[in-house]
C-alpha cells in the first residue's frame, strides 16, 4: 500500500517548485523576519513541519493516497513522523505530535494551513495576503488571524493544487485565476508579477446549510411581510433584478428565493463558477470556461445565455451579469421566459438600471439610449436591493417596482424599505424593514397567478 514514492511524481512536484523558485528567493531578500519570540517559534515550527513532510514524500505512494481509510493513513503518518523525530532528537510532547500529524494529513490531503478556516463554519471568507499574513471574515467583520505558509513556494504549491484539480492553471503567463473548490467555494488566486508582494488568495466559503428564506428573516436581513411579498412574485413568475455591492449577500438572497420556484419547472443556470444551490430537481447547470493556454476555448456568459434559449427553459438564472450577456438576458426576459432572475453589482435601485444600461452597450451595437430602457422597463418586474451595513450586517435595504416609462426615464416605486435610526454604543446598526403604505402596481396579476396574499401587508405600521 505505501511504496517509495515514484520518480515521476516527484519530478512533477519538482518542476512545480522550480517553476517559482526565483520569485520565492526575491521575497526572502526583500522581507526581513520580524525580530519577535512568537514569530521565531512558528518559523522553526514551519521547519519541522518541512522536514517531517519530504520524509513523508519518500516513504508514501501519493497515487494511492485517497483510498486508504482515514484511521489508517493517520497510523502510517504517525509513524513516520515518530520515526523521523527520533532520528533528528528532536522529541514532542502528546499534543504537539497529534498537532503536527493532523497538519500533515491537512498537507497531504488537503490544501495545508487553509484546511482548518475551510472547516470552521463561522469563517465567511478567507483572504490570504502573501504567505505571512491571513485575515478572515466573521460576521461581516475582518480579523487577522495566527495562520501562515511556510513560505511563497508554499503557497503557490497550494494555489496549484487548487486549479489544477478544475483543469486551470496559474503561471507568469497567466497570472490571476478564477476557481472553485469541491464543495463550491469561489476561489481567486493572483501571483507575480500582477501581485507585487507576492500570491494573494480570496476564498468565498460555500455555506454547507442552505440559507432559507425563514433563515434570512430571523437574522434580520428583511421582514415576514417582505419575505411573504418575495414568494409570492417569484411563484408568480415576475422578472426579478437582484442589486447590490461586493459581499451584500446577492447570490444568497438569489438561492433563498429560487426555493419558491415550483418544482415542475425546468430552470437553467448560468455562472462563471458554480455558486448556486437550487433545491429543485430540474435544473441544468452551465459555467463559463476560460481560454486554454493557446488562447481559444473561451466560452463566455453571452454564449452559455443564447445556448439556454435553446434548451427550453422554463426560468434563465443568471448568477451574475457584467457584461453584453445583459442584453441576451433583457431579450430573454422580454420574450416568454417569465420569472427570470439575476444579480448585478450596484449601489442602489436606481443605480442598478443604469449599470444594466451601460452593459448592454458593451455588445457593441449602438442602441438609442431609450430602446435600451424601453427594454429594461418591459422585461423586469422588481429589483431587490442589498447592502453590507457599517456593522457587518447584510440587509434588504428596498423592494422595488418597476413601474413603466416617464419620457425617457424608468419610473419605480419602493414597496419596502430599510430605515435607518442610528446605531449601539457597540456600533450595530439600528433600524426596520417597513412597508411604504404603496399598494404593488402588479397585484391584481399576483391575484390572477392564484397568490393568496393579504393587502394589509403593504400598509404602514400603526396606520
Amino acid at each position: 500500500m505505501f511504496e517509495k514514492f515514484s520518480r515521476a511524481t516527484r519530478s512533477n512536484e519538482a518542476e512545480v517548485i522550480q517553476l517559482h523558485s526565483q520569485p520565492a528567493k526575491q521575497v526572502e531578500k526583500e522581507i526581513q523576519p520580524e525580530p519577535v519570540q512568537a514569530d521565531s517559534q512558528l518559523t522553526e515550527w514551519l521547519e519541522l513541519k518541512s522536514t517531517l513532510h519530504e520524509a513523508l514524500l519518500d516513504r508514501l505512494n501519493l497515487s494511492v493516497i485517497e483510498k486508504v481509510e482515514q484511521d489508517a493513513l493517520r497510523r502510517e503518518v504517525a509513524g513516520v513522523v515518530s520515526s523521523t523525530l527520533g532520528q533528528t532528537g528532536r522529541p514532542l510532547n502528546s499534543d504537539d505530535f497529534n498537532k503536527i500529524v493532523d497538519e500533515l494529513l491537512d498537507e497531504i490531503l488537503g490544501y495545508g494551513p487553509l484546511e482548518p478556516l475551510l472547516a470552521d463554519p463561522t469563517i465567511n471568507d478567507i483572504l490570504v495576503n502573501g504567505y505571512r499574513t491571513v485575515y478572515v471574515e466573521r460576521q461581516g467583520l475582518l480579523e487577522r488571524v495566527p495562520v501562515r505558509f511556510r513560505d511563497e513556494k508554499h503557497l503557490l504549491r497550494v494555489i496549484d493544487k487548487i486549479v489544477s484539480k478544475i483543469g486551470r492553471r496559474v503561471d507568469e503567463r497567466q497570472p490571476w485565476v478564477d476557481a472553485r473548490l469541491e464543495d463550491g467555494s469561489r476561489v481567486n488566486a493572483i501571483i507575480r508579477p500582477c501581485s507585487i508582494d507576492g500570491p494573494s488568495v480570496s476564498i468565498r466559503k460555500f455555506s454547507e446549510s442552505k440559507l432559507t428564506m425563514d433563515k434570512l428573516v430571523a437574522a434580520g436581513a428583511l421582514n415576514e411581510k417582505a419575505a411573504r411579498f418575495l414568494e409570492a412574485i417569484v411563484y408568480s413568475r415576475l422578472n426579478i433584478l437582484i442589486a447590490g455591492g461586493t459581499g451584500s449577500g446577492k447570490t444568497t438572497m438569489l438561492n433563498a428565493m429560487s426555493s419558491f420556484i415550483d418544482h415542475s419547472e425546468r430552470i437553467v443556470t448560468i455562472e462563471d463558477a458554480a455558486e448556486l444551490q437550487l433545491q429543485q430537481e430540474h435544473v441544468v447547470r452551465l459555467e463559463t470556461r476560460p481560454a486554454t493556454p493557446s488562447g481559444d476555448g473561451q466560452v463566455i456568459q453571452r454564449d452559455l445565455v443564447r445556448n439556454a434559449l435553446r434548451m427550453r427553459p422554463d426560468r434563465i438564472i443568471v448568477g451574475e451579469v457584467r457584461g453584453a450577456e445583459t442584453f441576451d438576458m433583457l431579450q430573454a426576459m422580454n420574450t416568454g421566459h417569465d420569472g427570470s432572475m439575476t444579480t448585478v453589482h450596484a449601489n442602489s435601485a436606481r443605480d442598478s438600471l443604469g449599470r444594466l444600461e451601460q452593459m448592454v452597450t458593451m455588445t457593441g451595437i449602438e442602441f438609442p439610449a431609450a430602446a435600451v430602457r424601453s427594454q429594461i422597463a418591459s422585461g423586469l418586474q422588481f429589483i431587490v436591493h442589498l447592502s453590507r451595513l457599517a456593522d457587518g450586517s447584510r440587509r434588504v435595504t428596498s423592494i422595488s417596482e418597476i413601474t413603466g416609462m416617464e419620457g425617457a426615464v424608468v419610473t419605480m416605486q419602493d414597496i419596502f424599505v430599510f430605515q435607518k435610526r442610528g446605531r449601539t454604543e457597540k456600533g450595530e446598526v439600528l433600524g426596520e424593514f417597513v412597508s411604504t403604505g404603496i399598494r404593488p402596481k402588479c397585484f391584481d396579476l399576483l391575484t390572477a397567478a392564484g397568490v393568496d396574499l393579504d393587502p394589509d401587508i403593504f400598509r404602514v405600521t400603526g396606520d
